[in-house]
């Protein structure tokens, strides 16, 4: 499979359609979900074209992967989750079709605010 560009994160990068963003740098793009799960739903996506997590993990940079981990925490830190700053969080990313993955640039969900529950039901 392919990078599909016209992907609703890929226009999101390129600013053609709006988010309310959390946090920005040179390696990830953090925003609240448009459909909360929890009380704070954050995503987490790196800027290059990654399909996914292994999409990624077999293509994208040192640098890259050091990024998008390390903004990861940052986001957690600036919503007050991180285990240092608040109780905790989930990080979840879903991939491909048996994953649940449903927009094709990866991307991680950050649940917290509330305790998240069962993994899988």
């Amino acid at each position: 499979m392919s990078y599909d560009d016209n992907n609703i994160f890929a226009k999101i990068l390129r600013g053609e359609i709006p988010c309310n963003k959390i946090y920005e740098d040179n390696f990830i793009l953090s925003f609240y979900d448009i459909n909360p799960q929890k009380k704070i739903h954050a995503l987490v996506i790196p800027k290059g074209k990654y399909i996914d997590l292994d999409h990624f993990s077999m293509n994208a940079s040192t640098e890259e992967i050091v990024g998008l981990l390390k903004g990861i925490n940052k986001v957690a830190k600036k919503l007050e989750i991180s285990a240092d700053t608040g109780k905790g969080y989930r990080a979840l990313a879903n991939i491909s079709d048996y994953g649940g993955q449903e927009v094709p640039h990866l991307h991680f969900h950050l649940f917290g605010g509330e305790k998240v529950g069962k993994m899988v039901e």
